[in-house]
């Protein structure tokens, strides 16, 4: 995954957990996409306090995902929602009348991957 989407799916789950003021700098960095010297001087810091900033709140970030693993929760609930929906449509791409041991195995494998979803 790349930095950019890792962080802001970091933020999005565990952003209430920063101050307010490393919500701001990480705001104005990857959402508003302003330079360290932008973020400094609207800030009135220095650039390198926004270089730590960013990095020590960064690291928080990915603390509280190997804690909790929400993110990683989350985004295998998503893979597998999306393979219920493929279920779903290869078999109603299939054009073939539902007779009774079609649909048992097509019930069968959903219910494969809805448990699936529910260990997890």
């Amino acid at each position: 995954m790349i930095e950019l989407v890792k962080i802001s799916l970091l933020y999005d789950f565990y952003g209430e957990l920063l101050t307010e003021k490393q919500k701001k700098v990480l705001d104005l960095y990857y959402n508003q996409d302003l330079s360290l010297g932008e973020i400094a001087e609207e800030l009135s810091i220095t650039r390198q306090a926004v270089y730590d900033n960013i990095k020590r709140s960064e690291k928080l970030l990915n603390h509280y995902e190997k804690k909790l693993g929400l993110v990683e929760k989350f985004l295998n609930q998503k893979k597998k929602i999306l393979e219920i929906k493929d279920k779903i449509m290869e078999h109603k791409n299939r054009n073939i009348s539902f007779e009774e041991e079609s649909l048992k195995k097509f019930l069968n494998s959903i219910e494969d991957v809805l448990n699936d979803l529910l260990i997890d």
